[in-house]
């Protein structure tokens, strides 16, 4: 669906994007996530042809987007849908108006126009909003109507830059159990910039972590999040070890599903009859999968009998620096 390869991109002196390499499939829900200046937009702007490159190929399909031109340009861009940070909804139009705008802008028909803002009004749940204006609607149901918008012309893939950056947790989690819906049913691919780690971990199936425009890890969400890189414990504010025991030794410990329910610890004690503390710990839910991660803390003589354990059962494990 979209193949990135040596991507490079500049403002003047300073390279946003530098040697870019991705590649997300058909049906993908595909993650961007990084701090602020780290890429994210940027990168999503040459996907949909609104910035140039300066080297290396992005292709959208296999045809290459700087290659576009003038009305080819358009036509490219009627297969991609936007969804926006702030909703950029015309706020003297009605819900129905803003959605069959970009219809009438392609001069569909009358009838074909209404029958698919309806479909659309239904399928992100606000049939009943169908003659309010935005000033009248809440956050999430302004997004809503701005999804709707972005589907109306039934785009091969939908970029969504921060659009849930505006939402309180509970809508946000709402319209991100939408967004995995529409990628469901209409098995459209979704590329999600975003640095909000919750986006992540509920709707994305990949992810790519970008830092002073480079990509410094991507995979399988899952994955990623096992081994946790340190830039993503930065993301997560992980990095900091102040709570930790200035004695002994900190051992961090990430399991999959696999290992989740299995007495862990319980199973560690017997199997080593060692005293260790817990220092901290806690499960979280990626779609499908629940990973694991705990803290404990043991003595230093004991470490070796430790590292030998958990390398025998093939557990993700590294020895945090102690507290101050």
């Amino acid at each position: 669906m979209i193949k990135i390869t040596n991507l490079s991109k500049s403002f003047g002196e300073l390279k946003v994007l530098d040697d870019i390499n991705l590649n997300i499939k058909s049906g993908d829900i595909y993650g961007l996530i990084g701090q602020s200046g780290a890429g994210k937009s940027t990168l999503l702007r040459c996907i949909n042809g609104l910035e140039t490159y300066d080297s290396g190929t992005l292709k959208v399909e296999n045809l290459e987007v700087k290659d576009y031109e003038g009305k080819e340009i358009r036509k490219f861009r009627k297969d991609i849908g936007m969804i926006f940070q702030h909703f950029s909804l015309m706020e003297r139009k009605t819900a129905y108006q803003n959605i069959a705008l970009p219809l009438e802008c392609w001069g569909y028909k009358n009838d074909e126009i209404d029958r698919r803002v309806r479909e659309l009004l239904n399928l992100v749940g606000i049939e009943e909003k169908i003659d309010v204006k935005p000033r009248c609607l809440s956050g999430g149901q302004k997004q809503r109507v701005a999804i709707a918008r972005a589907l109306a012309l039934k785009p091969k893939m939908l970029l969504c830059d921060e659009a849930t950056s505006a939402l309180d947790p509970r809508t946000m989690k709402s319209i991100l159990s939408l967004l995995r819906e529409i990628n469901e049913k209409l098995d459209i691919t979704i590329v999600v910039v975003t640095h909000q780690m919750p986006v992540i971990k509920q709707v994305c199936n990949k992810v790519a972590v970008l830092d002073k425009g480079e990509i410094v890890v991507k995979g399988e969400v899952g994955e990623v999040f096992l081994n946790q890189p340190d830039v993503l414990r930065k993301l997560l504010g992980e990095e900091d070890n102040n709570e930790l025991p200035c004695e002994g030794v900190n051992v961090r410990i990430t399991y999959s599903r696999e290992e989740v329910g299995s007495a862990l610890l319980a199973r560690m004690a017997r199997s080593l009859d060692l005293d260790f503390s817990l220092v901290w710990g806690k499960l979280e839910k990626y779609r499908e999968d629940t990973l694991g991660s705990i803290v404990i803390n043991i003595d230093q003589k004991n470490e070796s009998i430790l590292f030998n354990y958990l390398n025998d059962i093939n557990l993700n494990w590294e020895v945090m620096e102690n507290g101050p």
